[in-house]
């Protein structure tokens, strides 16, 4: 009777160890079947293509590194949305110091005009008007017209002399010095009037200068000219003297 026990407790035993040995034979069956979650190995993921570093090639040819930015969808889109500013204006030609210089100019100023002559000989003095317009930094056209007065001569007579002219002024305007010549073609009136010869005649003027720039818009001008004429039938090599005031715009 014991001996019958003892074998039955055998067989339990058996019996309950060929349960636990197939449980743990089921579940290595079922990892490796892939019903259970493994890992994927690291270079078939997408963390291996992300480049945390970028290099950049210098201009002498070192690399240096940065951290990698991705670019933002916003930024891209705003810039091929608007163009890129356009580059900013050249600077004038016509140019003395911080400011843009002006084509235009205004001379107003005393003269003194020395005229010889084989009947009238007087030192006048009167005004002298120049309106100039430059085409460019250094040529221009011109046009002017002068007013002088000379003492009494001839019993109460006195010598009267006005002129004008146009023609063309040359010179530099890039400095705060600015030396010029200048040509002009026009006519003269003569008075008092001389008994069997005309008031009028031809004018020719020719001469240089030079303005001095105290601003932007006002010079000093200091000017010589000699000043042809042909009264009394007969040829005047005279001279004139100016100081203005020029004023730009």
């Amino acid at each position: 009777m014991r001996m019958r026990k003892s074998v039955t407790g055998i067989m339990v035993l058996l019996a309950a160890a060929c349960t636990v040995n197939a449980q743990q034979t089921r579940s290595t069956v079922s990892t490796a079947d892939g019903t259970e979650s493994v890992a994927a190995p690291f270079t078939d993921t997408s963390a291996a293509r992300v480049n945390l570093l970028s290099a950049n090639q210098g201009a002498a040819g070192s690399r240096s590194f940065v951290l990698a930015t991705p670019a933002d969808s916003t930024e891209t889109a705003s810039a091929s949305a608007f163009p890129a500013e356009p580059p900013s204006t050249p600077t004038p030609k016509l140019v003395f110091g911080p400011r843009d210089d002006y084509r235009w100019q205004v001379g107003v100023g005393l003269e003194i005009f020395r005229f010889q002559s084989s009947i009238i000989n007087a030192t006048a003095v009167g005004l002298n008007t120049t309106v100039t317009y430059f085409t460019n930094d250094w040529f221009a056209v011109e046009g002017n017209l002068v007013t002088a007065f000379a003492p009494t001569i001839y019993q109460n007579e006195h010598v009267k002399y006005f002129g004008g002219g146009g023609g063309i002024r040359v010179g530099s305007r890039k400095d705060r010095w600015e030396p010029w010549g200048h040509a002009l073609v026009g006519g003269g009136h003569l008075q008092p009037q001389t008994a069997g010869y005309s008031k009028s005649a031809l004018m020719v003027q020719a001469g240089i200068g030079v303005d001095y720039r105290l601003y932007a818009r006002i010079s000093l001008r200091g000017e010589g000219d000699w000043v042809y004429t042909d009264f009394f039938n007969s040829t005047q090599n005279n001279f004139q003297g100016v100081a203005a005031v020029v004023f730009h715009f």
